[in-house]
Parts: C-alpha cells; sequence; structure tokens
C-alpha cells in the first residue's frame, strides 16, 4: 500500500496525499453488519458543548466489527477488504464455512480469497487469532486482548503492531507499540501479524477542510483568547502565556502534568514502561 499524491493544481492539493486504496476490492458494506452512528457534536444532553473541537463531519454508518472471534476451528474465507470511515486500519469480509459473516481488522498483507481460523488449532499465519501460548517468540501481534474473552482491545490502529517477547508457564511478556513491555494470560488472544494501512501516518491532509470532513472543528491558542475564555488570554499585543506554568482552559496545570493514577490496576502488569 503506497500513498497517492497529486499535481498541485490547488493549494489545497500542492501539499495533500491520500492513502492508495487498489487493494480495497469492495466499495459498500455488507448491510447486515452496519448500524446507524450517532454524532453528539461534543454536546450533551442539555445542549451544552462538554468535548472541544468535535462537529460537523461526513455522515457514516458504523461497521460491526468482531473483536471476540469466538468461532473456533471454522474456517472463513477472505471475501473483500474494505475501507472503514471509523478507524485508521482496512477491515476484511469473513464468510465461514457454516454461513456466518464477519467482519475482523485486516492484517498487513492479507489478500482475498487467504483463509483464516481462530483458536488453539490455527496455524500461526497473518489473520489467524490465537491464544498467546500458542504464539512462538519473536512474532508481530495485533488485535491484543487485556483479559482472556473479553475481546480485542490493543494494537488495533493502522500499521500498529507488538512483539511476543517471552513465555512462561502462567504470564506472556509482550512490548507493545509504545515500547511498553507488560504481562498477559496465555489465554489472552492476538490475532498473527501488524496491522494494515501502515501508510496512514505518512498522509499530509494538505488543507483545513479534510480536517472539517473527519468531525475536527478548529483550535484556538489559549494566549489568542479572550482573558474570560482561558487563563493564557488578554494582553496588549502579542504576549506570552504570563504565569509559571501552562494551564487549562479551566486553570488546571498542564503540559508536562501527570494525569495517571497512582495506584492505577495495571501497574503490577506493566514491567517496562514506555521511552
Amino acid at each position: 500500500m503506497a500513498l497517492k499524491i497529486y499535481k498541485p493544481t490547488t493549494p489545497g492539493r500542492r501539499f495533500g496525499s491520500v492513502v492508495d486504496y487498489s487493494l480495497l476490492t469492495k466499495k459498500k458494506p455488507e448491510k447486515s453488519l452496519t448500524r446507524q452512528l450517532k454524532k453528539t457534536g461534543g454536546r450533551n444532553s442539555h445542549g451544552h458543548i462538554t468535548v472541544r473541537h468535535h462537529g460537523g463531519g461526513a455522515k457514516r454508518l458504523y461497521r460491526q466489527i468482531d473483536f471476540k472471534r469466538r468461532k473456533d476451528n471454522i474456517p472463513a474465507k477472505v471475501a473483500a477488504l474494505e475501507y472503514d470511515p471509523n478507524r485508521t486500519a482496512f477491515i476484511a469480509l469473513l464468510h465461514y464455512q457454516d454461513g456466518a459473516k464477519s467482519y475482523i481488522i485486516a492484517p498487513d498483507g492479507l489478500k482475498v480469497g487467504e483463509t483464516v481460523m481462530s483458536g488453539e488449532k490455527a496455524e500461526v499465519a497473518p489473520g489467524h487469532y490465537l491464544p498467546l501460548s500458542h504464539i512462538p517468540v519473536g512474532t508481530e501481534i495485533s488485535c491484543l486482548e487485556i483479559r482472556p474473552g473479553k475481546g480485542a482491545q490493543l494494537l488495533r490502529s493502522a500499521g500498529s503492531y507488538g512483539i511476543v517477547k517471552a513465555i512462561e508457564e502462567s504470564k506472556v511478556y509482550v512490548k507493545l507499540a509504545s515500547g511498553e513491555v507488560r504481562i498477559f494470560s496465555p489465554r489472552a488472544r492476538a490475532m498473527v501479524g501488524r496491522v494494515s494501512n501502515p501508510d496512514w501516518h505518512n498522509v499530509n491532509l494538505g488543507k483545513a477542510g479534510r480536517k472539517r470532513w473527519l468531525g475536527i472543528r478548529p483550535t484556538v491558542r489559549g494566549v489568542a483568547q479572550h482573558p474570560d475564555s482561558h487563563p493564557h488570554g488578554g494582553g496588549e499585543g502579542r504576549s506570552g502565556i504570563g504565569m509559571p506554568s501552562p494551564k487549562t482552559p479551566w486553570g488546571k496545570k498542564t503540559l508536562g502534568k501527570k494525569t495517571r493514577k497512582k495506584k492505577k490496576y495495571s501497574d503490577k502488569i506493566i514491567i517496562q514502561r514506555r521511552k
């Protein structure tokens, strides 16, 4: 998968780039696996903005992804590779031998017509979903469960992957995309291979309008605001923040202040912190 760069016919086209979608084989999603996606525009039930910089954007259908993949030992044929507007990775449509259909996050290199499987009997090949205890050390993995049976929660975005570092009787050490090393249960499952669409990280939107299509509204610097709107605001002409430590719009310390809980549940399973 590569990037597509257009001729600079307009200022927005000059530096913009898009992912080349020529590998995708299906344009319209499987109707039975979609549902309506309701937007909030960042507002609560009173109509007040509670999340800033949200709103607008293109209308989307939600594709129901099977993150648990509990149809063990039933081969599934990859019927199509599709674009999903709700995530950065591509998705694959599976047709199981028993007639069921489902979407999964597509691993890099997966092709239409290939067969994938989940469960302990699955082979170690891209797209197969099996327990960590059955994956060899050094293998690249993605779509990783935190708790066995809960479904994939980690390593789901475009190009992400972790590496199985060591396997013991009661725990498996996995190095995550951030560089953090964590302990997981041997029964926790993961997909073999890295996530598809790795070039997504190199896309240049090119213009502000593309950001608006994604449902992201503008962010205004605090120093450019009125003093009633932000602690950094006010002053004559261009001015600095004018205070010892930067603040959020609500007066809390930010930019460097640690916000992680002192007794977080995952502290005991983190072996090496991210850099």
